[in-house]
């Protein structure tokens, strides 16, 4: 693999100083430098090395059908909140690729999903620290309109140490298929009615190396989609089953797994309404049964809640998806009142409202031995749920431009979390209410100029004891100033004024400012950043406190 790889980045390196009429070169580059310092009020401390930076290049080739390309990662040491066993300078990603109408195929390093996602998907998100890239082969073939064929066999990225990829012991393959009718039948093609539908099979494999139980070593799992859309409506499910799969996170239990989504969707001139629904159990699948937190997963199950920006809303209470199981429901409307109308105003006024939710799922164990050596522990169904709250999430936003230069924005939010399941805090057992209210405003001074300010609040209920839960209230205060096109600046303090030890009623100020040119990017940042959950679609990675100066760079060619 090692002369596999410097053969291949000898290659696509002569490539790129090929003449630019033989083919197309482009990439991006991306450096976070980091030097730290010693915070004790916060937990902060300053690493041995003083300077940490993350650094990707991302060079790519096509000529006419051919396609190559490689990432180089340099972890000198990583940043803080990486995982520890990223470290050393090397190829990340390298693939050589051949594509025309009928045939795709790309052999080293690629990135897929199968539908929704709930069954495969391979992907990198660099602020997570996450990339589970495939290493292998993926065959896409288009034999007829409307139709895609998908076929993807290799191991998984799972680390990236000593400058070189660390692949999961697990191997995984599998074949997804859709076909939109209306494409592929000529009757259908003018029809009101767009159907797509699809269907996946992945398997991994993984050797039994546990001598006390008798492990599958293939693991399979399959299901089908639809998608509808007819005029304004649109209605799409996918569900997949997941056969026995014994592993950390069930306990080395045989029970099936399965994971169902539906959404429907309905939008006109001002008014759009979103519904979804989703249950799971049992549905870790991983391409290694010994893997934890967020390693190695074979697929992805997306967030039944809305994605929040606001610092408050989006750092302190954050909920992941729970793969071991959850039922969870999302309903969202976005209404835009006329504008010249009394309640619309000159420039017309959006209001949108959400709510979310997940419950535990219900399983009833009535009759099952956990001893039994068939270790097929409970027995439940889809959108069967118990009575134990997970999440609860209601929130309004009211956006109101007043005039050509100022606009107001203002947004409530009640979050439930339960601590218990979906850890995010020491401080706290149970559920966590919170309420959260912010305000938010943007003025636009001449063409260049313009100005944006948020102020937060966070007010946390006291538990049933009466004492003040967690941490206590936090505010937010975030200040903004923008000159077009090129410069940007920005303050906010972050103050944990309601904790209740009161060496703890801390401020964590941070302030920014960058410069941007075209495809060029460079921003500096310094100050204090507490210790929390940074999470992306329900997806999280823990960040420890910090107090520091910060760079960045990025570049795109």
């Amino acid at each position: 693999m090692k002369k596999i790889t410097l053969c291949l980045a000898t290659a696509i390196v002569s490539l790129a100083g090929y003449s630019q009429d033989k083919g197309t070169i482009t990439g991006n580059i991306e450096s976070t430098f980091q030097y730290l310092n010693t915070d004790s009020l916060i937990g902060a401390l300053q690493p041995s090395e003083k300077g940490l930076i993350n650094t990707y290049m991302n060079v790519f080739y096509t000529n006419g059908n051919f396609k190559a390309g490689v990432r180089l990662e340099s972890y000198l040491p990583r940043i803080q909140g990486y995982p520890n066993r990223f470290d050393g300078t090397g190829l990340g990603m390298r693939y050589v690729g051949y594509e025309n109408d009928l045939v795709d195929v790309t052999l080293g390093s690629f990135y897929e999903q199968f539908g929704s996602g709930l069954i495969f998907r391979a992907y990198e998100d660099r602020s997570l620290g996450y990339d589970n890239l495939m290493d292998g082969a993926r065959l896409i073939l288009r034999p007829m309109d409307g139709v895609t064929l998908k076929g993807v066999y290799g191991y998984q990225r799972f680390s990236f140490q000593e400058g070189k990829i660390v692949h999961s012991d697990g191997l995984t393959r599998g074949f997804d298929g859709e076909m939109n009718l209306n494409q592929t039948f000529k009757a259908l093609n003018d029809k009101a009615l767009d159907i797509t539908i699809g269907g996946s099979f992945m398997s991994k494999y993984q050797r039994d190396d546990v001598e006390t139980l008798v492990l599958p070593e293939n693991v399979g799992s399959y299901g089908g989609r639809a998608s509808l859309r007819y005029k304004r409506f649109t209605l799409d499910g996918e569900y997949i089953i997941k056969e026995q799969d014994p592993s950390i996170d069930n306990d080395f239990s045989y029970n099936y797994g399965h994971a169902g989504l539906f959404n429907f969707g309905y939008s006109q001139k001002g008014l759009g309404i979103i519904l979804s629904a989703k249950s799971v159990d049992n549905m870790s699948y991983r391409s290694d049964r010994n893997a934890i937190l967020q390693d190695l997963f074979i697929n992805y199950l997306p967030a039944m809640n809305k994605t929040h920006t606001y610092n408050l809303v989006a750092s302190l209470y954050p909920y992941a998806t729970q793969p071991v199981g959850e039922i969870a429901y999302q309903a969202e409307v976005l209404y835009t009142l006329k504008r010249g109308s009394k309640l619309g105003g000159k420039y017309g006024t959006s209001i949108n409202a959400n709510f979310s939710t997940a419950y535990g799922p219900d399983r009833n164990t009535e009759g099952f031995d956990p001893n039994d050596s068939s270790r097929v522990t409970y027995s439940t169904g889809p959108f069967q749920q118990s009575d134990s709250l997970y999440w609860r999430d209601i929130n309004v936003n009211i956006y109101r431009k007043f005039s050509k230069k100022f606009n107001l924005r203002l947004s409530y939010f009640n979050i439930t979390l339960n601590n218990d399941v979906a850890k995010v805090t020491d401080g706290a057992k149970g559920l966590i209410h919170t309420n959260i209210g912010v305000l938010e405003a943007g003025y636009k001074v001449n063409k260049k100029h313009s100005l944006r300010a948020e102020l937060q609040g966070l007010f946390i209920a006291k538990d049933k004891k009466g004492e003040v839960n967690d941490q206590g209230n936090w505010a937010t205060v975030l200040i903004e100033y923008n000159v077009s096109p090129h410069w940007f600046f920005s303050v906010m303090d972050q103050y944990n004024y309601g904790n209740p030890v009161e060496e703890r009623q801390l401020h964590y100020f941070y302030g920014t400012f960058g410069y941007i040119k075209g495809a060029t990017r460079i921003s500096a940042g310094y100050g204090r950043q507490r210790a929390g959950l940074f999470c992306v679609g329900g997806v999280c990675r823990f960040v420890p406190a910090s107090n520091g100066l910060t760079l960045s760079f990025t570049q795109s060619f």
